[in-house]
C-alpha cells in the first residue's frame, strides 16, 4: 500500500496534554512504516482550542483530541461521521479536501479494552463522569446493551446526562442510586495529579466488579493500584493503543495500524 509522499503533520490538543503517550506511539507507528512526518503535543486552552484547529485544517494536518475539548472539538468539525453525531464528542481529526472531519474513536477504544477484560454483553456498568470520555462509555454500554448507571459530583449535571443517553443513544440509563455494578469506568480525569483523590473510594468498589480506569500514568494509576489483588481491572494503556489504531487508519487511510510497535511503545513509555 502507497504512504503519502509528503511529511505530515500530527498533533494532540488538551489542556493538560504532557502527559499524553498519543506522540510516542504514533510516531512509533509512523516510523515503523516509513511514513514521514510528526505528531507533536500541543497545549491548547480552551479559549484557543478553534483557532488552533482552523490552523490546522489550513496546512491539512490530523490528530487528537484529549480533556478537556472533546465535546467542545465536535462543535468545530464541519463533518462529523456517525459515531462523532451519536456522542456529540469528538477525539480524532483530519481534514479530506479542504474540510476539517471529526470521528470519535474512544468508543471503539473503550470496547476493545472491556473485551481484553473478558466483559460480556449485558449487565450493570457504572461510569464516573459525563464529560467526553463519559460519552464514550455511554455509546459503548448502548452497543454491548447495557444498563448504564451515572455518578457526577453534581446531581443535575448527572441528570441531564442520564436524559441525554436515553434521547440520543436509546440507552437504558439511570442515576447511580448506589456504586453497585458489574463494570466500573473512570472517565474523569482524576488520577492525572497525584493530588488527586481517587474518583470512587476503593471499598465502594464491588468486589467482583471488572474495572477500567481510562487515565494511564507511568507506574500505573494510584486508583488501579489501591484495589485488591485477583480482581480484573485495567488503566487506560489499552484503549489508549485501540482508539489509538483507529484514528490512524483515519489519519492514512488504506494504511492497517501496527497495533503491536504502537502497544510496545505504549509500554516502553510507562516504563521509562
Amino acid at each position: 500500500m502507497a504512504h503519502p509522499a509528503e511529511p505530515r503533520v500530527l498533533a494532540i490538543l488538551g489542556d493538560p496534554v504532557s502527559h499524553s503517550l498519543s506522540p510516542a506511539m504514533h510516531n512509533a507507528a509512523m516510523h515503523a512504516l516509513g511514513i514521514p512526518g510528526a505528531y507533536v503535543a500541543l497545549k491548547t486552552p480552551a479559549a484557543s482550542l478553534a483557532t488552533v484547529l482552523s490552523a490546522l485544517t489550513a496546512v491539512g494536518a490530523a490528530g487528537n483530541i484529549t480533556v478537556p475539548h472533546k465535546e467542545a472539538a465536535a462543535g468545530h468539525v464541519t463533518r462529523k461521521t456517525d459515531t462523532c453525531e451519536r456522542t456529540g464528542a469528538c477525539n480524532t481529526f483530519w481534514v479530506e479536501q479542504g474540510t476539517l472531519v471529526g470521528d470519535n474513536t474512544d468508543v471503539a477504544g473503550v470496547g476493545a479494552a472491556l473485551a481484553r477484560l473478558g466483559v460480556a454483553r449485558g449487565g450493570r456498568w457504572l461510569v464516573l463522569g459525563t464529560g467526553g470520555s463519559a460519552r464514550a462509555v455511554a455509546a459503548a454500554a448502548a452497543d454491548a446493551g447495557a444498563i448504564l448507571h451515572v455518578r457526577s459530583r453534581r446531581a443535575e449535571t448527572a441528570r441531564r446526562f442520564v436524559a441525554w443517553a436515553r434521547e440520543r443513544l436509546a440507552l437504558e440509563a439511570r442515576e447511580a442510586a448506589d456504586d453497585s455494578a458489574d463494570v466500573v469506568i473512570n472517565a474523569t480525569p482524576l488520577g492525572l495529579k497525584d493530588q488527586d483523590p481517587p474518583p470512587l473510594e476503593p471499598k465502594r468498589v464491588d468486589r467482583g466488579a471488572v474495572v477500567l480506569d481510562l487515565v494511564y500514568r507511568r507506574g500505573g494509576t494510584a486508583w488501579t493500584r489501591s484495589l485488591e489483588p485477583g480482581r480484573r481491572v485495567a488503566d487506560g494503556r489499552e484503549m489508549l493503543v485501540a482508539q489509538g489504531a483507529a484514528a490512524f487508519e483515519r489519519f492514512f487511510p488504506g494504511v492497517r495500524a501496527p497495533v503491536e510497535v504502537m502497544r510496545a511503545a505504549v509500554e516502553r513509555a510507562l516504563r521509562a
